[in-house]
């Protein structure tokens, strides 16, 4: 089981004004609910532990596009630091998919991925996934089933052991709507709220936002397509 750090369903957050949130958003947030500084700590460990498990592999990292690219960076750049200063090191490859599963604020039953036909590439490699948040996870088990057909040596995901096959997100939030699967590495557990910042968006807007916040019903109407 991975650990994690959870955020409580009645976790009150952060007031807004204590923290450098863009002007233009300001009206669009509830609160803070993860301080970038609590996301570079929490990246920090799980690199850390990344290193520990695959450390002496040549990993593959593949990002989940677009919400994944910050934590991806930040993740990677961990890495790279800890491959420079310690005994054990994993040298690293990258490649991108992007995967599209939501209209507005809803998880929709269609997962759309792009990129898909050029994974040939992994066959017999260490694959580490990256993505910023699991929610029903269908969208996870769409990507592993793809990802399958390419017969990678060993898969992991940053956010489940399975095969040596890496898997890496961000968040995984709780919700009723969840299929049941976990990550093998996971920064935060999170209640079933609508969150944006740090890459994650609604309809493309929030992703240049630090922070993780809890977006308002208002801007749900606001910035609806």
């Amino acid at each position: 089981m991975a650990s994690y750090l959870q955020i409580a369903d009645d976790e009150k957050g952060y007031d807004l004004d204590l923290f450098c949130v863009p002007r233009h958003y300001e009206k669009d947030l509830d609160k803070v609910i993860i301080p970038h500084g609590l996301i570079m700590d929490r990246t920090e460990r799980l690199a850390r532990d990344i290193v520990r498990d695959m450390g002496g592999h040549h990993i593959v990292a593949l990002c989940v596009l677009k919400g994944g690219y910050k934590f991806f960076a930040d993740l990677l750049d961990y890495i790279k630091t800890l491959n420079q200063n310690s005994d054990k090191s994993v040298p690293l490859t990258v490649d991108f998919i992007r995967i599209k599963s939501y209209c507005n604020d809803k998880s929709s039953d269609v997962v759309k991925v792009f990129g898909g036909d050029e994974l040939s590439g992994l066959s017999g490699k260490h694959v580490l996934i990256v993505e910023d948040i699991v929610e029903t996870g269908r969208t996870m088990q769409t990507l592993l089933a793809l990802l399958s057909e390419s017969r990678p040596k060993m898969v992991k995901v940053v956010s489940s052991p399975s095969l040596l096959l890496g898997f890496s997100s961000l968040l995984v939030k709780r919700t009723p709507r969840s299929c049941g699967y976990r990550p093998d590495y996971v920064g935060f557990e999170v209640p079933d709220a609508f969150l944006v910042g740090y890459a994650l968006d609604y309809n493309e807007y929030f992703r240049d936002l630090s922070h993780i916040c809890i977006l308002n019903d208002e801007a749900k109407e606001k910035y609806k397509v």
